[in-house]
């Protein structure tokens, strides 16, 4: 996808498609602890993104055998469940996980950081 917008030949706007699309940054593999509730997506550019299981219900209802079944797709851009029917976009991880520790933060449950380093 080219960030570029046709009829104006202008750069995207959208700072998580410039991160993906111009500067290319990738899923590169997942780590799943359904005891932790705990996604950890590893980037290509070795950050870490720390991320709820029980934010997406299809993976929290998922046995262990279900969630191990992934496979990166695009590319590094997204991720697929072949047993759960289930596509989830690195664009879609990154705003649901920023929203969510929002949420947490002003709702003071939040005492831990999504992204680690």
């Amino acid at each position: 996808m080219n960030t570029l917008n046709k009829e104006t030949d202008k750069k995207s706007n959208d700072s998580i498609d410039r991160l993906i699309f111009e500067q290319k940054l990738r899923i590169k593999t997942l780590h799943i602890d359904k005891d932790l509730d705990l996604l950890l997506l590893i980037f290509n550019n070795g950050n870490v993104l720390k991320v709820k299981l029980s934010d997406y219900p299809r993976l929290k209802e998922a046995d262990n055998s279900q969630l191990l079944d992934w496979q990166l797709i695009n590319g590094g851009v997204g991720i697929h469940w072949g047993s759960l029917d289930e596509d989830l976009s690195l664009k879609g991880f990154i705003k649901t996980s920023a929203l969510n520790k929002m949420m947490r933060n002003l709702m003071g449950q939040d005492n831990d950081e999504s992204f680690v380093v």
